[in-house]
């Protein structure tokens, strides 16, 4: 018989849901996944509840029902400065993912070279290939994730048609400089290039670092489509709520791969996240900071037990350096012995790169209560006393 689907035939199953469902089955403490294990603001999830009864359940528009559109553009303005129509420069999505498969379907053609910085979210790379894209992939190395200019600028050519930018960025809580962002930005031009902009983390952003779009900075207004995310900002992922910000000529084309891909998403969630996108400043700084203070738990108590973290600026997501607590095996090999010995979750930061990764990082999720971190802590330090002493005695 005929074979399906090449590529994705070969894709195996996520590390998020291989690690997952080993966290399951050894009852382990999840900083796998990023998710939250609380609920998001409650008037948002009343809103949402109110919304299914008041007989508008039938199918919104193609774009997004006007309240939500309205209330990203308003948030473009408020937090950022930037004038978007709500009218033809709003899309809403099923999701971020959805909103990074709709952009990349709208901006390329077969044969187009598409720029990817490693690490990377898993989406990106399979995406450009299955609709024929050609990947450069720049690499930032650890422990700084500094942006290699020269190499970047390399990866550019007359065949360029796109950047995908991830700021802050997924896993290492990279966001990128100022200083980054306009030579980026001058790249861009000098290529005739755009850029899809994956700024879901837009407002987990923590004290000393500040994100800034791509989009506000001179000339890159045109030529960028801004991706936002109702999930993470309102601690909410299974609505699945995401949203694309741009030019009314290239957001008119992300709506036409939306309309192929899932055409509209649930109208009573959609309104309850127009409620969020409008809740004060106040609820936005302390998100960040409550997350900031997670992120300190955290990474205290990896540094005590012998792990080297790195600088996490923003996002869900710090990681550590393995090598100085003595594990013998690769980042993968860590991961499985922390979830069935200690009973603790991680992702290897192998799985975020598309060749010759490094092998000793792992990934952990702060975005939990505090409780949990701790108690996460001391199952890897009773896990790392217990292999002391297996050696001692060894």
């Amino acid at each position: 018989m005929k074979t399906p689907n090449r590529l994705l035939s070969e894709i195996g199953t996520t590390i998020f849901t291989q690690m997952s469902a080993l966290a399951l089955r050894h009852g382990a403490i999840n900083l796998g996944q990023g998710f939250p294990d609380t609920e998001g603001p409650a008037d948002v999830v009343a809103a949402a509840a109110d919304a299914l009864r008041d007989n508008r359940n039938q199918y919104p528009p193609l774009t997004g029902v006007p309240e939500l559109r309205a209330a990203v553009a308003a948030a473009n303005q408020r937090f950022y400065g930037l004038d978007i129509p709500a009218d033809g420069g709003v899309v809403v999505t099923s999701g971020a993912t959805e909103a990074i498969t709709a952009c990349i379907m709208a901006m390329i053609d077969p044969g187009d070279e598409v720029v990817l910085i490693e690490p990377l979210y898993d989406t990106y790379l399979p995406v450009v290939t299955m609709l024929g894209g050609v990947p450069r992939v720049v690499r930032l190395n650890p422990p700084d994730w500094a942006l290699p200019r020269a190499e970047f600028a390399a990866a550019f050519n007359a065949r360029t048609k796109l950047l995908l930018l991830n700021s802050p960025q997924n896993p290492t809580g990279k966001v990128f400089s100022a200083e980054e962002l306009n030579f980026i930005a001058g790249v861009l031009q000098m290529h005739d290039a755009y850029a899809v902009c994956d700024e879901v983390y837009e407002h987990l952003v923590f004290a000393g670092a500040r994100h800034i779009p791509l989009m506000t900075l001179p000339g890159m207004r045109e030529r960028c489509l801004r991706i936002g995310s109702a999930g993470k900002t309102f601690s909410l992922t299974g609505w699945k709520v995401g949203y694309v910000s741009g030019p009314p000529a290239l957001a008119g084309v992300v709506a036409k791969a939306h309309q192929n891909l899932t055409f509209t998403t649930a109208p009573n969630l959609q309104r309850a996240v127009a409620v969020g996108l409008a809740k004060p400043d106040a609820y936005f700084a302390g998100l960040a900071a409550d997350l900031q203070a997670r992120r300190d738990v955290l990474a205290a108590g990896l540094q005590r037990l012998g792990f080297r973290t790195l600088r996490t600026d923003g996002s869900y997501f710090i990681t550590a350096d393995f090598s100085p607590v003595g594990f013998v095996g690769d980042d993968a090999a860590f991961c499985r012995a922390i979830t069935e010995q200690a009973r603790v979750a991680a992702i290897p930061v192998s799985a975020f790169y598309a060749s010759n990764p490094p092998t000793h990082y792992v990934r952990f999720a702060f975005c939990k209560q505090f409780a949990v971190l701790e108690e996460a802590v001391a199952r890897l330090e009773a896990w790392l006393d217990g292999a002391k002493k297996l050696t001692a005695a060894g």
